[in-house]
């Protein structure tokens, strides 16, 4: 079973929709015993960092995703879930993020040349052989919508890169955690074949 959590952040019915259409049908939840019992869990999530991370310690979800983190069950964080998975965010300053992996999000700098946010295709260098990324071809293009972005402190975490006026660290994984900025759900055959990655690790 993929659970899917609820704490009220965007798009979470899109990642739904996004799995049931690869036949892998998908609980949505914030309920903790479901959560600890899925075979997946996925963090999905547009929305300010802030607001998102006051609402998943409202409804008691932040103990439940790090225990889910550290007892190994594979679990993927999207955009905003990704941003949410590391220690800090410019958009939100003074408020912790999940603390799982190291590094920061920073505001995407304005030159003047490209619009914030940062909305559309973009193609994705791949880097390390990410389990997420099997099969599907350097350089192919995702969706992305935001306006921070992710610097990871460890480099040999990253398994996709982005340029957009600066280097976006476009996906990461360290052992069973696994995160986009982009929206695979939304990146049409690219993604889905991303999310079926998912389901077999």
């Amino acid at each position: 079973m993929i659970a899917i959590i609820d704490y009220d952040a965007g798009n979470i019915r899109s990642v739904e929709k996004a799995l049931l259409s690869i036949g892998q049908p998908a609980v949505v939840t914030r309920d903790p015993e479901v959560l600890k019992a899925a075979d997946r869990v996925i963090l999905p999530g547009v929305g300010a960092f802030g607001d998102c991370m006051n609402r998943l310690n409202q409804y008691g979800l932040t103990e439940v995703i790090r225990h889910i983190c550290a007892e190994g069950k594979p679990f993927l964080g999207i955009c905003l879930g990704l941003q949410l998975l590391f220690e800090s965010s410019e958009e939100s300053p003074g408020v912790p993020g999940l603390g799982i992996l190291k590094g920061h999000v920073l505001r995407i700098p304005d030159d003047g040349k490209r619009k914030i946010p940062h909305m559309g295709w973009n193609s994705i260098h791949l880097q390390g052989d990410g389990r997420l990324f099997r099969g599907i071809p350097d350089e192919s293009y995702v969706y992305f919508v935001h306006s921070y972005y992710l610097k990871a402190d460890d480099p040999a975490i990253v398994k996709a890169t982005t340029e957009y006026g600066v280097t976006i660290d476009a996906s990461v994984e360290q052992g069973n955690v696994f995160a986009t900025q982009f929206h695979p759900e939304k990146s049409s055959d690219t993604g889905l074949q991303i999310l079926r990655n998912f389901t077999e690790v």
